[in-house]
């Protein structure tokens, strides 16, 4: 493949702007299965595959870099070939590596990485025989932290005065807010009209490789399934084109996500990704690991980053960093959405009461009958298991129904703290397990016990579960927890996180986009989260 077959891949994403392009780290074992990557990478509509000759077993560049190069090829090919040093796995000498390099050159490959403390010694070797189709990547990779700009900005210039035609920082992210340096060094080198890949590692650094396109980095890296990685917390292919829509995202894209730790778990990037995209509103939204939300907010202060949902464990912290709360997210003492207002200002909100609540009375409408004129709640004792964020909203959503409401807490001090704003005992989760002073109580699960990967957890033995008559769980990956299938075989009504979740999702895309919610077609896209299907291509 000549070097114009990059050029459909570089069509502009907005004013004359470069798109960002997708590639795929090609990184089986034998030449065979690589160039099968390749054919796999076009599929899933990648732009790119990089060639990690380093992984190869028994590589013998003039055997099989012909076979790994052969026209036509499905991709314009990256070589790399990564030693030991610089997070690879060559252990060899320079030299026949460079050789390969430079073979590879010679036969038609479109990019050629090298690391930056050798690139001066392959570039005299080289002494000017770089054929014009071929770009060099000179590439820097920092597996302990990410430095400061000033830092970046000396190396984005000693890896330019290399004679680069792209540079390649990759740096590691010890907390989120790092990533927006490498933002900056991105914007810089825009600017400057100096080509950047800028990558920052890790589940704290994932950001950067979706987000990129906003600030003109040239190239993110996609596996091409999960456990292909070339390095960690890389996103798939696939979810970056169609979970993330990231030929969509440019200079004007609004960035949404949910703030929380651990995050990797929540479907909310499915579920508001696939519903900007159903009305046409130009935003994406992320999954932000975060561990100083105060830190955060105040790093990621731009107007384009225009809203948040949190989750576990920053939703009271939230209350406290907001300029500005609703009047019952205040009463509650916890907040699951953030609007940033066009003047800057953060408003808190919680959507969180009501779509629990909701889900519980229709739960309850669904399987007995009820009086229509009041809630199913009214007058029933209502245990809710956790005192953080969710326990607060569910306690105070409970009340206002006129439930008589108990907090249980593996920590007493806090079950006591709340109980006392609410007006009802406090139980530590050992007395839980012996507490039924009457039949028909209803039990909601706050805490993430029995959350993915810990599935097998639950807050209250099977035993206990005999005194409820509903059991509800804010727990919605997996959808049927421990918790609901032991309560539903002793009889109970049982309510999944899910619908809370689906609930509180609705009403916090109205707050980010300022649009009504579609009731149907957001449940539509809330069904297929369960549909393994939903993350192929849509070519």
């Amino acid at each position: 493949m000549s070097a114009s077959a990059v050029a459909p891949a570089m069509a502009a994403a907005g004013a004359g702007r470069p798109r960002t392009l997708v590639c795929v780290p090609a990184t089986a074992r034998a030449p065979r299965e690589m160039a099968a990557e390749l054919a796999a990478a076009a599929a899933v509509g990648a732009d790119v595959a990089e060639l990690r000759l380093d992984r190869l077993a028994g590589f013998a560049p003039r055997r099989d870099l012909p076979v790994l190069l052969a026209e036509p090829r499905p991709l314009p090919a990256l070589v790399t070939y990564r030693p030991k040093w610089e997070g690879g796995e060559y252990d060899g000498e320079d030299e026949p590596r460079f050789e390969a390099l430079m073979l590879a050159m010679e036969l038609g490959a479109e990019y050629v990485d090298i690391e930056l403390k050798v690139a001066d010694k392959f570039m005299k070797l080289l002494s000017g025989k770089k054929p014009e189709s071929c770009k060099l990547i000179v590439s820097s990779h920092n597996y302990e932290n990410t430095p400061s700009a000033e830092e970046l900005g000396n190396l984005v210039a000693q890896i330019k005065a290399t004679g680069a035609d792209i540079v390649k920082i990759a740096t590691t992210a010890t907390e989120i807010v790092d990533v927006a340096r490498m933002f900056q060094i991105l914007i810089h080198c825009q600017e400057k009209q100096v080509p950047i890949i800028g990558l920052v590692m890790n589940d704290r650094g994932f950001i950067s490789r979706v987000l990129c396109p906003k600030y003109g980095g040239y190239l993110t890296f996609g596996s091409l399934e999960k456990g292909k990685e070339s390095a960690p917390a890389q996103p798939t292919a696939a979810d970056l084109i169609n979970l993330y829509n990231i030929r969509a995202i440019g200079p004007d894209t609004k960035v949404f996500g949910i703030i929380g730790k651990p995050v990797g778990h929540s479907k909310s990037p499915i579920l508001h990704n696939e519903a900007f995209r159903s009305v046409g509103f130009n935003a994406v939204y992320v999954p932000f690991l975060v561990d100083d939300l105060a830190k955060f907010l105040s790093t990621y202060s731009s107007p384009d980053f225009a809203g948040f949902s949190c989750t576990i464990p920053h939703k009271e912290a939230a209350v406290r960093c907001c300029d500005e709360v609703d009047p019952i997210a205040r009463d509650i003492g916890a907040v699951n959405t953030i609007v940033r207002r066009p003047d800057g200002k953060l408003v808190g909100y919680n959507t969180d009461y009501v779509g629990a609540i909701s889900a519980i009375e229709d739960g309850i409408r669904e399987s007995q009958p009820t009086d229509p004129s009041t809630s199913p709640l009214a007058g029933k004792l209502f245990v809710v298991i956790g005192a953080g964020g969710a326990g607060k909203a569910l306690a105070y959503g409970a009340k206002e129904k006129g439930a008589r409401v108990v907090i249980a807490n593996r920590t007493f001090a806090r079950a006591q703290e709340l109980a006392n704003l609410i007006g009802g005992p406090a139980l530590t989760l050992a007395e839980l397990e012996n507490y039924h002073p009457e039949e028909g109580m209803i039990l909601a699960n706050t805490t993430a016990i029995g959350m993915h990967p810990n599935i097998n957890e639950t807050p209250l033995s099977k035993q206990a579960l005999k005194s409820y008559a509903v059991v509800f769980d804010a727990v919605y990956t997996p959808k049927e927890t421990r918790l609901l299938r032991e309560a539903a075989e002793c009889g109970a009504t049982v309510v999944s996180g899910l619908e809370m979740f689906i609930r509180q999702a609705m009403g916090q895309f109205e707050h980010f986009t300022g649009m009504p919610v579609d009731d149907d077609k957001f449940r539509a896209i809330a069904d297929s989260l369960d549909n393994p299907n939903i993350m192929k291509p849509r070519l």
